[in-house]
């Protein structure tokens, strides 16, 4: 066993942190999906509705690769979910980008997301230094 693993992963701040931005991303996305679910004019859907969806699944994943990546003894298998940890965190904020173009009020909350993304990366840095 790692000496370096938490007994209690969920006093990790980058864990909290991940759980926040879930959170948050929930919101936004379901006050985006009011405004966004609604049919245009000519029948067809706002394509923006899916990146509302992207932000929420996106942001559940980011825990599961956090505890992964705690608990795996390997440090190949270990850089794999790190990896995969920061390719979500770079496409939450490449999709946050495209909401805020959308059609909605909630784009508004955009930028507040955005923020958190960058104390995560911030924390996501100095997390993988402990690994």
């Amino acid at each position: 066993m790692s000496t370096n693993t938490p007994l209690n992963l969920s006093e990790l701040p980058i864990y909290q942190k991940a759980l926040d931005i879930f959170a948050l991303s929930q919101d936004i996305s379901l006050y985006l999906n009011y405004d966004l679910s609604s049919l245009k004019e000519d029948g067809s859907e706002d394509a923006n509705i899916y990146f509302s969806g992207d932000i929420v699944q996106q942001s559940v994943s980011l825990v599961p690769e956090i505890v992964n990546a705690e608990k795996e003894r390997f440090s190949d298998r270990k850089y794999k979910h790190i990896n995969s940890l920061k390719r979500l965190t770079n496409m939450l904020y490449k999709n946050s980008y495209r909401l805020e173009r959308s059609n909605s009020n909630g784009k508004d909350f955009l930028p507040i997301l955005r923020n958190e993304l960058k104390k995560f990366k911030k924390l996501q840095r100095n997390w993988m230094l402990t690994l």
